[in-house]
């Protein structure tokens, strides 16, 4: 596989994206010698994250980035599987190379507008049934992690990018990809504050039936809407972010005043 090691933007972003990276080369090594194949659990986080060397929360970071590309899935209660089918590690450096370019909000809002719209509509004229079964199993699980936002947010990513993959056109389905790995590497960091996941699988739900029932004119419809409401919601994320800190830095105070 063709897979280089991605530029660094800052050393903040260029420590994460190293670490990520020794997580997504250390699955792909295990990949190609054999010693996980489609279907198998990885395994657990206290003996990876020794082997590697690595945090819990940085192995965890780099499992979502691998979970949101398609390489691994993630089954909430269950545990994280090599996906089956033709792995697609190897397409993945694209997608990583467009989340460290530092995409603007409103950019990405507007690209994904722009894409998804369209994308949601063909694939209501072209799906096939394997799409149509992981749309449903994306959609089961959002419902399931309601609770817990970054396990969603691996789900909703997921979901995206198999309507994208659904449209039936690899053109849009790659230029998707860079949308959609750039979307969760920043999503990731806000998504804690998240309201309102219960609506979002709703929605998620609801174009989901569109597709199925081929129904492209609504199932565009019904993605423009959720881009737009997403994109609100989102916008709104950091403010919520800033009033918890304030919050929690004035209890502070007072407990040490006390």
């Amino acid at each position: 596989m063709n897979f280089e090691e991605p530029t660094q933007n800052g050393a903040a972003r260029g420590s994460e994206a190293h670490l990520t990276m020794q997580v997504v080369n250390h699955i792909r090594a295990m990949l190609e010698n054999g010693k996980l194949k489609p279907g198998d659990k990885i395994p657990p986080e206290r003996d990876f994250s020794n082997e590697l060397k690595i945090s819990r929360a940085s192995l965890r970071t780099g499992i979502g980035y691998l979970a949101a590309i398609g390489v691994l899935k993630v089954r909430h209660g269950v545990g994280t599987f090599i996906a089956d089918g033709p792995p697609e590690i190897g397409k993945s450096s694209m997608g990583f190379m467009g989340a460290l370019h530092s995409f603007q909000p409103w950019q990405m809002f507007e690209a994904r507008l722009l894409l998804e719209s369209g994308l949601a509509e063909f694939a209501a004229e072209r799906a096939k049934e394997e799409h149509l079964t992981t749309l449903a199993e994306e959609v089961a699980e959002m419902y399931a992690t309601v609770e817990h936002p970054e396990e969603y947010l691996i789900h909703d990513v997921r979901f995206h990018r198999t309507i994208a993959q659904a449209s039936g056109n690899p053109i849009l389905a790659a230029l998707m990809e860079t949308v959609t790995t750039a979307l969760y590497d920043e999503r990731r960091k806000t998504v804690e504050h998240a309201r309102n996941l219960k609506e979002s699988a709703d929605t998620h739900r609801e174009i989901y039936r569109a597709v199925r029932a081929k129904n492209g004119p609504e199932a565009r419809r019904l993605m423009t809407r959720h881009l737009e409401t997403a994109k609100s919601e989102q916008d709104s994320e950091p403010r919520t972010a800033a009033r918890k800190f304030r919050r929690t830095a004035r209890r502070n105070k007072s407990k040490s005043r006390a």
